[in-house]
């Protein structure tokens, strides 16, 4: 059974994609329920030890996939992380590649984001209090380039570096669109990461993805008609390298952070702090609190 509204600190996020709904070699697991203003998350957490360092494990789909991209309640996920103490948070997802380098059953570290979602929240603020955070550059560099290196450690082939489209979902491309996509210079094509990235650097933590690419998408003469049993053959292929990547970068990220996501918001909020009401003020004290002298 789940611990209610447990607060367990944890250095280390992990978002588990489709078909990763567990994590191996998380030891002394216990499974947190986690409360937050936006409602509940995806599932319960799974709160252990990977490679000496806490972690907080999320299925993003939740166990047994039943959450649609579209459904997602991204604040409450990355909310709930940041309650449970995390700092940064590392993507595992399933991706279509856009580009023949990026073949099947390997590994993009992308560097960029591409929002082409249609009807999503991708902010924590409002209500009162306005914030504009630098999204230039969406990864955390620091992150990405240990991931980038466990790979390289693992043997397993990986690019650092890419753009990766996000759209609504949740039906795949059209063949038209898959070809748009390609010709604007986009490298992989998923539904979720964008708006994970977006909340996470607003609760000022660091964010990278591991996109394992498991199709061509539609564009390719020999995968002209993704299905899902394609897609969920290989990403089973890709669990081993994915949890061996995984165990290898969680301990090898540094204690202390040297990147600027830790101070995101330093320069973002732009509301005038008399007028922010106090029912706000309270909601968003986690993210904040800080900064407005609470």
């Amino acid at each position: 059974m789940a611990e209610p509204n447990v607060e367990i600190e944890s250095e280390i996020g992990i978002i588990g994609g489709s078909g990763l709904y567990s994590i191996e070699g998380l030891a002394d697991a216990r499974e947190v329920t986690v409360e937050t203003p936006w409602g509940r998350p995806s599932d319960n957490y799974l709160v252990g030890t990977l490679a000496g360092r806490r972690v907080a494990f999320l299925a993003r789909h939740g166990r047994g996939h039943r959450v649609m991209p579209t459904e997602l309640n991204f604040r409450a996920n990355i909310y709930g992380f940041k309650k449970l103490g995390v700092t940064r948070v590392l993507s595992i997802s399933a991706v279509g590649s856009l580009k023949e380098e990026h073949r099947p059953l390997e590994f993009v570290i992308p560097d960029q984001f591409y929002d082409h979602t249609k009807s999503r929240v991708s902010t924590f603020f409002g209500e009162g209090l306005v914030a504009h955070v630098s999204f230039a550059d969406p990864v955390c560099p620091e992150a990405a380039r240990v991931v980038f290196e466990a790979c390289q450690s693992e043997g397993i082939a990986a690019k650092l570096g890419g753009t990766y489209i996000c759209i609504e979902g949740p039906a795949f491309s059209s063949k038209a669109e898959s070809e748009v996509y390609r010709s604007w210079g986009m490298d992989v094509i998923g539904m979720t990461n964008v708006q994970e990235a977006k909340l996470a650097r607003e609760a000022e933590m660091c964010y990278v993805t591991v996109a394992m690419v498991t199709d061509y998408d539609c564009w390719h003469p020999a995968h002209d008609a993704v299905t899902v049993t394609e897609i969920i053959d290989n990403l089973m292929k890709n669990a081993a390298n994915a949890a061996r990547v995984l165990v290898r970068a969680v301990g090898a990220l540094p204690a202390a952070r040297s990147c600027k996501c830790g101070s995101a918001l330093a320069h973002a909020l732009i509301s005038d702090r008399a007028g922010i009401p106090a029912a706000t003020r309270q909601k968003l004290a986690l993210l904040v609190g800080k900064y407005l002298g609470q």
